[in-house]
């Protein structure tokens, strides 16, 4: 079974289980742009490509909503070094 990402605005972030563990993206939204400051993976689940496909869905999220991204992130902003596809959303 697939693990989906999910926004829990409740707690800012967007969420993504996988083999019993979540790995997390923080943010914080301000009118018309979306700041992603803080991405989390627990030490377990590092290497197995889960913050790049959470980031990726994040992302995805942010061109849905017409919002611009803030990458406060260093994750993030690596991503969108290597995901050219995203460079359009970032503010």
């Amino acid at each position: 079974m697939a693990s989906t990402i999910r926004d829990n605005p409740a707690l800012s972030r967007f969420e993504l289980e996988d083999g019993g563990v979540t790995v997390v993206l923080n943010y914080r939204i301000d009118g018309g742009s979306i700041a992603f400051d803080h991405t989390e993976t627990p030490v377990a689940a590092r290497g197995r490509g889960l913050a790049s496909r959470l980031v990726r869905g994040a992302l995805d999220e942010a061109r849905g909503r017409g919002l611009k991204v803030v990458p406060r992130c260093s994750f993030v902003r690596s991503f969108l070094a290597t995901h050219p596809e995203f460079r359009d959303l970032v503010a």
